[in-house]
């Protein structure tokens, strides 16, 4: 993938301060926490992390769709650019105006399609019903659009598979439906989360390289969810790592994969397979001898309980450059560089060992 530079770009999206919490017996817990970046048009970040780190979490609180018996309180804001040119806070619009964004001007494609389309109706007229309510297309319009949408996403034997139900098609197919029916209104913003991780390798490379094509086309914005760094390496422009709900470190993808300066995203580096990290080297035009087999290696530990975090750092227990220093505060997101955020009482010390 070519990767881009936007700095001539205002953000389509500029989230600041992101927080997240949700009720539990045991009392409210802080899922996500100072969340901020930006995604300018046509990007693609990717926010990685393992599961629990708060990547879905901050992705619904952007799109309002967390559950009601979750009492989720979100704060901060999240600025996003309208296709009229108005800006925005997501996080502080009626539930009205969320509906009219939603499905809109931003979409969204879930993990798993299954939970997400609705079984009783055909997947045509799910996308036509969304067609109908945000673009004003009567029935036979809707259909018909919803149709080429089909076809846009490589569908086979679309006018068949327009009178189907979920149940009857692939898990491949099933999530060709789910970008069919995102794309349907031409959003400016799309948030895909976790989109290929139920699909074997081959119909992942399918899926992704047809979302790289649908966003070349029409220029969207993409937040990319994951957990797949081999993924990023490839598609992504920027990165986000998250851990326990917070940013830790975010650069450029050639950067972060290049340099890596948190211990966290160091590790998750070094988790990679052989064959993933030549595939990532690759992605740089980066030359590593195919020969070569080095030492897979693991993280140590197990993420701390949200209803009892460690003093200060949330990775020092799991860090081997852990120190005092570590506990005293949770540290800043620091800037190394006009393109790269630490968060790590050591983040200067890598810069200039």
């Amino acid at each position: 993938m070519n990767h881009r530079t936007f700095d001539s770009l205002a953000p389509r999206l500029q989230v600041q301060g992101l927080s997240t919490s949700f009720a539990t017996d045991g009392g409210r817990i802080q899922s996500v926490a100072e969340v901020s970046f930006a995604i300018r048009p046509g990007e693609t970040l990717a926010l990685v992390g393992e599961s629990g780190s708060g990547k879905s979490v901050t992705s619904l609180s952007l799109m309002g769709l967390h559950a009601r018996s979750s009492q989720a309180q979100v704060g901060g804001q999240a600025w996003f650019v309208r296709r009229d040119g108005q800006r925005v806070d997501l996080l502080a619009l009626a539930e009205r105006d969320k509906r009219v964004l939603r499905g809109n001007e931003i979409a969204m494609v879930f993990q798993e399609p299954m939970t997400s389309l609705n079984p009783v109706l055909t997947v045509g007229e799910q996308i036509a019903e969304s067609v109908r309510l945000h673009l004003g297309l009567d029935r036979a319009g809707a259909r018909a659009h919803a149709l080429r949408m089909l076809e846009l996403v490589e569908i086979p034997a679309a006018a068949q598979r327009m009178h189907e139900y979920p149940h009857q098609l692939s898990g491949g197919m099933r999530q060709r439906v789910m970008i069919a029916l995102a794309m349907a209104c031409n959003p400016t913003l799309l948030i895909a989360d976790e989109p290929t991780t139920a699909l074997d390798v081959t119909i992942q490379a399918q899926i992704l390289a047809l979302m790289g094509r649908l966003q070349k086309e029409t220029g969207m914005s993409l937040l990319f969810v994951t957990h797949n760094l081999g993924v990023v390496a490839q598609y992504a422009d920027a990165v986000a790592v998250m851990y326990a709900g917070r940013i830790v470190e975010s650069a450029p993808v050639h950067a972060l994969f290049a340099q890596p300066r948190h211990p966290y995203t160091q590790g998750l580096l070094a988790c990679l397979p052989g064959v993933a990290r030549r595939q990532a080297g690759s992605a740089f035009g980066e030359s590593v001898r195919a020969g070569t087999r080095p030492k897979l290696a693991a993280i140590p530990g197990q993420v701390a309980s949200p209803l009892a975090p460690p003093p200060g750092c949330a990775f020092g227990p799991r860090c081997s450059r852990h120190g005092a220093a570590c506990d005293a505060q949770m540290p800043a997101l620091a800037a190394l560089d006009a393109q790269r955020q630490v968060r790590c009482v050591h983040a200067h010390e890598e810069v200039t060992a």
